[in-house]
């Protein structure tokens, strides 16, 4: 399965008087990718409002890896392909890569731990959403 990718709109907004992106925008966008991931994944626009809120799956970061390549800019959109590398008994890991005009601008792995909502206590991933994770990881 292809991975998803999802485009963002890099704004003046986002950028430093450098004319580059804030590394701490980075983070932000692939975050927003994984977010996306998740809401195609399930078929639902919220991501993780939706999981959070509707289903009682929350999945908060335990681990944040990322190494920069070349700078975002505003000038092209951001295309950030995410797929799921691996899913545990309570734990899920991304990879990020983002992209401007097919060059390599970041990437990144991210690791989230399943946890029951309403009492924020580590829990395995629902059946539904551990067959969807396993469908889409590569290999």
């Amino acid at each position: 399965m292809a991975p998803y990718t999802h485009q963002i709109q890099v704004g003046w907004g986002d950028c430093d008087p450098a004319r580059i992106a804030y590394t701490a925008r980075l983070p932000w966008f692939a975050l927003e990718a994984i977010n996306g991931w998740w809401a195609d994944a399930l078929g639902e626009q919220a991501g993780w409002y939706h999981m959070e809120l509707d289903r009682g799956t929350g999945t908060p970061f335990v681990s944040m890896s990322m190494d920069f390549r070349a700078p975002v800019t505003p000038r092209h959109v951001l295309e950030c392909a995410c797929w799921p590398t691996r899913l545990g008994t309570t734990s899920i890991s991304f990879r990020v890569e983002g992209r401007q005009d097919e060059t390599l601008c970041f990437e990144g792995e991210f690791t989230c731990v399943f946890v029951d909502s309403p009492t924020f206590t580590k829990a395995p991933p629902p059946d539904d959403i551990r067959a969807l994770v396993e469908a889409r990881i590569p290999g």
